[in-house]
């Protein structure tokens, strides 16, 4: 294959050889190979200033990350070949880790495959592409995975807004044998089914798993709210490890329908109430109902998307916490997560800090918790840093 070439201005191959894998726009010799002779999903060979090459990038040349690294060896495009390589070693590390087929098998650039991610669920495969050059070897994809997992459904949930930026449509579409509308998965010995269908982002949230674990030594007979419950990640796993009453608020009935449907999975729906509407407007009402809980999990979408949105997002976490606060019984237990890549940990425990002083209660920071290891970060890269789980005590003011 014969690639065209991407040239860098002096000095900017520094990040790369340091580690980093993104090259912005900017760094961009435009005089000597211009960005629109490329078109979204091209790949070509980096070069440093001098000429010589770093290695092999895909192309996104509308963007301000405008490349990024797929391969250090010029040799070495992105084609079946290299997919079955990356994905057997992606493979080797998860089934390392875990005894059931059930984790996040790709996660991207840590992975080494940016813009594809690819989560399993036993034999079913849901794929996300969200790079034009993943699209493009879409046909590789099925055909890599098809050899290495042998799966009996693949799933394309290519619905996210990373797309819009790539040019790309949103589509949902089985694209291999036959995946189901709910899928069988266990997590932590609790068994679920995940609606990887309609539900969100690829129908599962592997990320908290090891921080979910974390709940068991505190849910033991005591009363459990779970905020932004989604189909019952934290809540059915709550009950699973002893709790006497789980409570699950979300906006989504189709959501709720689902930590029924898994509540019953696990012979615990005795054990659940589920409230459907707004979080904030919930956490009023059980106020006012002079509701009270043991533990508390505020696990919600991510509030800031965005650098911009950084103060208004801050403000959002900080009026959950202290909701929740004002639930907790004298000698209660919060989880606190935020999925806000922007959204530093320190500042995350400086908000419950600043939450139970307003509340005038004392904080013990218990335990802290990121994503699980199918979820790998990049050092270069702290985007790959996303899950942020502060477990703490709160206790009266004397």
């Amino acid at each position: 294959m014969s690639l065209p070439s991407l040239r860098l201005k002096a000095n900017a191959d520094r990040r790369l050889r340091a580690g980093h894998l993104w090259i912005y726009s900017n760094e961009i010799d435009v005089a000597a190979t211009p960005l629109h002779g490329f078109k979204a999903g091209d790949q070509a060979i980096l070069e440093a200033a001098g000429g010589k090459p770093l290695g092999i990038v895909a192309m996104s040349p509308n963007n301000l990350i405008c490349a990024r690294l797929l391969s250090r060896d010029i040799k070495l495009p992105l084609d079946k070949s290299l997919l079955v390589h990356r994905l057997n070693v992606a493979l080797s590390l998860r089934e390392r880790l875990f005894d059931k087929p059930f984790y996040r098998l790709v996660y991207g650039d840590s992975d080494l495959l940016p813009g594809l991610v690819v989560d399993r669920f036993g034999d079913i495969l849901v794929v996300q592409l969200a790079s034009a050059t993943m699209e493009a070897h879409k046909d590789d994809v099925i055909a890599a995975l098809t050899q290495v997992l042998k799966p009996s459904g693949i799933l394309f949930k290519n619905d996210s807004a990373a797309r819009d930026a790539e040019g790309l449509e949103r589509y949902t579409e089985t694209v291999f044998g036959v995946v189901p509308e709910w899928v069988a998965l266990e997590e932590n010995g609790v068994k679920f089914e995940a609606p990887v269908i309609q539900g969100q982002k690829t129908g599962w949230f592997y990320d908290h798993r090891m921080n979910r674990a974390r709940l068991a030594p505190y849910a033991k007979g005591k009363r459990v709210l779970d905020l932004y419950s989604y189909i019952g990640g934290w809540g059915v796993q709550a009950a699973a490890f002893g709790a006497s009453e789980v409570f699950c608020v979300d906006a989504s009935g189709f959501a709720l329908d689902g930590v029924e449907r898994n509540a019953a999975l696990n012979g615990f729906a005795d054990k659940m109430t589920c409230i459907e509407g707004d979080v904030f407007e919930a956490l009023k009402e059980l106020k006012a109902s002079e509701e009270r809980f043991d533990v508390i999990v505020a696990d919600p979408p991510a509030f800031i998307k965005r650098k911009k949105d950084l103060k208004n997002g801050e403000g959002a976490y900080r009026r959950l916490n202290e909701q929740a606060m004002r639930l907790l019984n004298k000698d209660g237990i919060l989880f606190s997560a935020s999925c806000s890549m922007h959204l530093p940990e320190d500042d995350l425990q400086n908000i419950l800090l600043t939450s139970a002083r307003h509340l005038d209660r004392n904080i013990q920071l218990l335990e802290r918790g990121g994503q699980g290891p199918d979820h790998p970060v990049h050092p270069a890269i702290p985007e790959t840093r996303y899950i942020k789980s502060i477990t703490c005590r709160l206790l009266p003011n004397s």
